[in-house]
């Protein structure tokens, strides 16, 4: 009984080694103009990026580009994180989600400091509370948008 019991812990082993290997998400960014793939390590939330750049000596094909995590992008505590990418496409960055906690960051490139970075992670409370201050028109919201407005809408 020993041999099989053998078997049964390689197999055992065997059969982990794919989630091993399931560690990350990828998404592109939203933007339409915009050749930047995003990646998030699916237990720790550490975020990176790369895109394609032109290479102009030695008439290469060009090279990839990557930024490593900066402010925020770090590992978080470990979770169940993923990417989702908003339907807005003059947006750059993309949401890195906990499925856990429900805790949502946006994350986006700093190319002149070639890293990505994350805002805090934020959640709204049960009772509408949040960090944020509420300082804009609209309870809830932030302050003014970045987003242009809508469909003609002031």
């Amino acid at each position: 009984m020993k041999p099989s019991l053998s078997i049964l812990a390689i197999c055992a082993a065997l059969h982990a080694v794919p989630a091993a290997a399931t560690s990350f998400e990828f998404v592109p960014a939203p933007q339409t103009d915009l050749n930047r793939m995003y990646r998030v390590d699916k237990v720790t939330g550490e975020v990176t990026s790369c895109q394609y750049g032109l290479q102009e000596s030695a008439g290469g094909i060009g090279q990839t580009v990557c930024f490593g995590a900066g402010e925020g992008a770090g590992p978080q505590t470990p979770s169940e994180y993923g990417l989702v990418a908003s339907r807005h496409t003059r947006e750059a960055g993309v949401f890195r989600v906990n499925y856990r906690t429900g805790e949502m960051s946006i994350c986006f490139v700093l190319v002149k400091k070639e890293q990505v970075v994350c805002t805090q992670q934020g959640k709204p409370g049960a009772d509408g509370a949040s960090d944020a201050p509420l300082t804009g028109p609209a309870p809830g919201r932030a302050g003014a948008s970045a987003t242009p407005t809508q469909g003609g809408r002031p």
